[in-house]
């Protein structure tokens, strides 16, 4: 199984590297790729050391999966490219997320969906992705008409010059800003750029991929998606109105048994879940659920997962075991 990380230098790509090594994945040649200006330059994966390459080099290699974390205009110039050459692309952008003709997967939701025409597939956003693996089973059982999401995202979102602001301003230091503002003991109600309705993009990408991963366009959701100088992972507090009335401790055995999901919700001894302690691990994290006893049929909970994880590497490295396990590549 030839492997092309496209995007290997860089925060999310370090992570694929670290998650295909960790989940034993069959490599039996690794690719890793970037810009040209890191061509050349060594990464070591298992031991071993492999040269980076550029993108046409990689694309001559013809791997039989290229996974991709490098920004959208590259996905758009080159995921097709990569496609035409038989290779098979999991994009990590948003450049295909919302294209009628892609799958958009989660693959604990709607990995039966794909078939081996399928050469270009998306992955969600990183905010979606938490927030869809906890709902998907409640939306089966009790059918979600509404949703309320504020998010409290980690820096790392950002990416490595957001982390150096961070450590920069911890340390008194004045350097390059990844955001308009100091990100230290501040909350920025402002993820991705603004667009004409007043929303970021994060918050709109909360609303179009929920609905698209889900398959039912009729769920209302609105979002505030706000940066907080946490490392570790995003965090969410989540309203969702059903159509039908359910039982918290039936909601909570439901998350239970949710393949991906921890339920961490026991107020006797303060446990919830915490970006600190998302921070590394593949899963989502579920607690604080309880009723909204404000209207019927609602219902609160805190929804916390490691955004470079089960938020990025994770899930696309997942997508590829499924392409594999299904004779799809």
């Amino acid at each position: 199984m030839r492997i092309a990380v496209v995007g290997a230098t860089g925060m999310v790509g370090e992570v694929m590297l670290k998650v295909l090594a960790e989940r034993n994945f069959p490599v039996t040649e690794l690719i890793p790729v970037a810009s040209e200006r890191s061509v050349g330059k060594e990464i070591e994966y298992k031991g071993t050391k492999y040269k980076v390459v550029g993108m046409q080099t990689a694309v001559d290699m013809k791997a039989d999966i290229a996974v991709f974390s490098a920004g959208g205009d590259t996905s758009l110039e080159w995921a097709p490219k990569f496609a035409a050459a038989g290779t098979t692309v999991i994009d990590n952008s948003s450049a295909w997320r919302m294209d009628p003709t892609k799958k958009l997967v989660v693959p604990e939701i709607n990995a039966s969906t794909l078939t081996k025409e399928d050469k270009i597939i998306a992955n969600p956003n990183c905010s979606t992705i938490q927030m869809v693996l906890a709902l998907a089973p409640l939306h089966k059982k009790y059918n979600i008409r509404r949703i309320i999401v504020s998010t409290y995202q980690s820096i790392t979102g950002t990416g490595v010059k957001a982390v150096r602001q961070l450590e920069n301003e911890y340390a008194g230091i004045q350097g390059e800003m990844a955001y308009k503002y100091p990100i230290h003991r501040n909350a920025i109600p402002h993820c991705d750029s603004f667009e004409e309705n007043g929303y970021t993009k994060e918050e709109m990408k909360l609303v179009r991929e929920t609905q698209k991963i889900l398959g039912d366009n009729t769920i209302r959701v609105t979002a505030t998606a706000v940066r907080v100088p946490v490392v570790g992972g995003h965090s969410e507090a989540v309203n969702v109105e059903f159509t039908n009335d359910f039982d918290v401790n039936e909601v909570r055995e439901i998350l239970h048994h949710t393949d991906g999901v921890v339920v961490q919700d026991n107020l006797d001894t303060f446990t919830y879940p915490m970006p600190l302690y998302a921070e590394g691990k593949n899963d989502v994290f579920v607690g604080r659920i309880r009723r909204d006893e404000s209207q019927p049929n609602t219902l609160n909970m805190w929804i916390v997962a490691d955004n470079l994880r089960k938020g990025a590497a994770t899930n696309t490295i997942q997508i590829a075991e499924y392409l594999i396990a299904a004779g799809l590549v």
